[in-house]
């Protein structure tokens, strides 16, 4: 069982997204700050800690940081595209608040 489902959305753009900046993982980590407490963090990696969640994509791997696991079980991560922006979103069941760009969560 995975801490997080993605949809085939959510793959298909983890994907594109490694393909074209040659890298081998993407990541998902929480950081202290935002106006709810904690916002989302997403980076390319090129290297993986031995304490990762990972996830294998058909052309890499979605990894979320140990620290943050406890967070985000649970979570579903989406991608959509709408008229003026495309983004992930999170939905996050273990989240008491959040701000309404859903960059920032509160537990």
């Amino acid at each position: 069982m995975s801490i997080v489902t993605l949809t085939e959305s959510a793959i298909k753009q983890m994907d594109s997204m490694l393909l074209e900046h040659s890298k081998p993982a993407i990541r998902l980590e929480l950081q202290g700050g935002g106006c709810s407490g904690f916002k989302y963090n997403w980076t390319l990696e090129d290297n993986l800690e031995e304490r990762d969640e990972v996830i294998d994509l058909p052309n890499g791997k979605f990894a979320i940081d140990n620290s943050s696991i406890m967070y985000l079980l649970g979570s579903v991560v989406d991608y959509k595209k709408e008229v003026f922006g495309s983004y992930f979103d999170i939905q996050n069941p273990t989240a008491t608040s959040s701000c309404g760009c859903g960059e920032s969560i509160g537990f």
